[in-house]
């Protein structure tokens, strides 16, 4: 499928009005990247790798993954495979971008109607204040429009009390009812850096003797069935959060991830040098990306 240029330029504003916004909220991204260029791992972090972003939504009617993947579909980018999670009450889909430069992205959705009658009543008190899908009202070719779009929120500010009652039953739910489209984690491939610290377990290391706390929920390194994806992430930063009526919480923002995505068999005699995104395993898998939600829990956040 050809993406006309200006559509393409429309996304590079998207994407960097994303990763501008989401270093100023995640203080471990600036300290890993700064790491990074001091140990000479990289020369710039304009060198670094998105393997993909990912983003949390309501499944509920005018919202959800239907609405929010207009925005990047009109950019080039195509839904790939479904993933259920079960014990979370989450559908999850990827889109595979239109350049190989651009990342992935990542789009789950809370089974609302899963949930219990309580739960549903809260989210439903805050979500019906939309009463048509936001994205037909906007100009998908104003990349300023969109990428405020995404910062901006959706329904009036939540109560402690909201707040604190779904996150008993449901973690996901109180992340988004709080920090709706807000980019949830970025990921770098650590397969294109440097001997030493081209695989999760050795970037891992390098991680946390620069101070950077480490998903430990299905362990540290997670590891798809196949072998070829393995993936780690930081525990999510905690935000002083300001809800309605001046209340504050701590409450879990966004974090970081670590991709490792091995070299497809049949080109194992390929030159390093010529080694391609679409020589490495793609898409995702559901048994790390379980544990990788976990980042922004308070099993993670409390230790």
């Amino acid at each position: 499928m050809s993406i006309s240029s200006d559509k393409l330029k429309t996304l590079d504003i998207v994407l960097g009005g994303l990763m501008r916004r989401y270093k100023e909220r995640v203080p471990d991204v600036g300290i890993i990247l700064d790491a990074m260029v001091r140990e000479n791992i990289v020369g710039d972090v304009q060198d670094i790798e998105n393997d993909h972003i990912a983003f949390r939504t309501m499944g509920v009617p005018k919202l959800g993954v239907k609405s929010f993947e207009k925005i990047f579909l009109y950019y080039g980018y195509e839904k790939r495979e479904h993933y259920f999670f079960e014990g979370k009450k989450l559908d999850a889909w990827w889109y595979s971008p239109p350049r190989d430069t651009d990342p992935r992205i990542f789009v789950s959705e809370l089974r609302v109607g899963d949930l219990s009658e309580a739960s549903q009543q809260i989210i439903k008190s805050y979500t019906d204040e939309v009463k048509s899908d936001p994205v037909d009202s906007l100009d998908l070719d104003n990349g300023a429009e969109i990428d405020a779009f995404l910062h901006r929120p959706l329904w009036r500010t939540p109560s402690v009390t909201d707040y604190q009652t779904l996150l008993k039953e449901s973690e996901y739910a109180a992340w988004v009812i709080y920090n709706r489209y807000y980019l949830n984690h970025f990921t770098i491939s650590v397969h294109n850096l440097p001997d030493n610290y081209d695989t999760v377990a050795a970037f891992n290391a390098f991680l946390e003797k620069n101070g950077i706390k480490l998903n430990t929920s299905g362990g540290k390194v997670k590891i798809s069935p196949d072998g070829g994806l393995l993936q780690s992430s930081t525990v999510a930063e905690m935000i002083d959060a300001e809800f309605a009526n001046g209340e504050h919480l701590h409450i879990s923002g966004s974090y970081v991830e670590f991709a490792e995505r091995k070299v497809l068999r049949e080109f194992q005699n390929l030159p390093a040098d010529q080694i391609k995104r679409k020589h490495r395993r793609d898409g995702f898998e559901a048994v790390n990306a379980d544990k990788i939600f976990e980042s922004t829990y308070t099993t993670q956040t409390l230790k």
